[in-house]
């Protein structure tokens, strides 16, 4: 079953951003890194239930404009248009190739899987892979594989002793969701392996 890896939270000033939502919620953020290929950097913010929130912004406007990022080119135009908050989900998978196939064989377009790597503050290096599924009339979640090194902090202070529950994205139709994640939804819902996933019209997401 799929897990929620991360919500990713545009962002001008991802510092302030996340400590801003860390005073209002009473939980800890901390300094991700830099993604040097795609000019962006990054705070986080860690939860018990295996997930975390990203704040993402841009120092490198130029670099940022020129990725073959589908995350990348969905940030730089939310920032362009004066955007912020929640823009993407990522689910968690430990099977990426079994991911490509279905996707293959279902026959929907899709990017990826895209390498992913950066440096953290304590000197240890993060790699990853992405895959896009497209649709035309939404933006689909992306599926996230970690390497040998999972993105959890060493320090677990650093680790929230609340979770994110659940997660509402907007979706127009079940049909990509149940095909590409296979996932079984009840009144627009369904159960992942560490929150709740709720299809609606807006992204919003709670934390208990």
């Amino acid at each position: 079953m799929l897990a929620i890896d991360h919500i990713v939270v545009a962002a001008r000033d991802p510092e302030k951003a996340a400590e801003d939502f860390g005073m209002k919620h009473d939980i800890v953020v901390t300094e991700g890194g830099q993604h040097a290929n795609w000019g962006t950097y990054n705070y986080l913010a860690y939860f018990r239930n295996d997930c975390y929130i990203e704040w993402i912004g841009i120092f490198d406007e130029t670099t940022a404009a020129r990725s073959d990022n589908p995350l990348i080119h969905l940030l730089f135009r939310e920032i362009a248009e004066g955007h912020e908050g929640p823009i993407q989900l990522a689910f968690r998978t430990e099977q990426m190739d079994e991911n490509v196939k279905n996707l293959q064989n279902l026959n929907i377009q899709y990017t990826g899987p895209i390498p992913g790597s950066r440096k953290r503050p304590d000197g240890s290096f993060l790699e990853w892979r992405m895959l896009f599924p497209e649709a035309e009339q939404q933006v689909l979640p992306f599926l996230i594989e970690w390497g040998e090194i999972k993105n959890t902090p060493r320090d677990p202070k650093l680790i929230n002793g609340k979770t994110i529950n659940l997660v509402s994205i907007p979706a127009v139709t079940l049909d990509p969701f149940m095909a590409i994640y296979q996932l079984y939804f009840d009144n627009q819902t369904a159960k992942l392996d560490n929150a709740v996933l709720k299809l609606s019209d807006e992204f919003h997401f709670s934390i208990g």
